[in-house]
């Protein structure tokens, strides 16, 4: 007697092996899809220069295996344009300072950094504050008048 064939629509989805069915999506076999490999490989994080004007972010990837306050300071430094020797500290949003390497190791993926630089060499930190003039929205002639 022959025994019956056993339909594959019947196995469980565990069974199917990969290259039986160029429609299934490949499993690299630890839970994960394939294409998020490569970007566990980089911390990326959101990072701005402190200004009263500008508050964008922009996007730093940093190598997991190398992080490093220096490594972060450089690579941030190189995205903004700045010289490293301008930045005072670097500030997690909302108000950490970050000072040595264990603190960037506990970083996680778009968090938002601060660097904040120093003025005209001195290490105290001043908030500029522009004047009226410098305001777009400042009348001279208004500023005149008397009542």
């Amino acid at each position: 007697m022959a025994e019956p064939q056993q339909d594959v629509s019947e196995k469980p989805a565990g069974e199917y092996k990969q290259g039986l069915d160029p429609q299934l999506p490949t499993d690299p076999g630890d839970g994960r899809p394939e294409n998020t490999c490569v970007g566990d490989l980089e911390l990326v994080l959101k990072v701005r220069i402190q200004s009263p004007r500008e508050n964008d972010f922009i996007e730093v990837e940093l190598n997991r295996e190398e992080l490093s306050y220096q490594n972060l300071l450089k690579t941030s430094c190189c995205e903004l344009g700045i010289e490293p020797e301008q930045v005072k500290t670097i500030r997690k949003l909302p108000n950490t300072l970050l000072r040595k390497d264990k603190d960037i190791l506990r970083l996680r993926d778009f968090q938002e950094i601060e660097l904040i630089l120093m003025k005209n060499g001195s290490s105290e930190l001043e908030e500029y504050t522009p004047s009226l003039i410098e305001k777009p929205c400042y009348n001279s002639n208004a500023a005149k008048l008397t009542y």
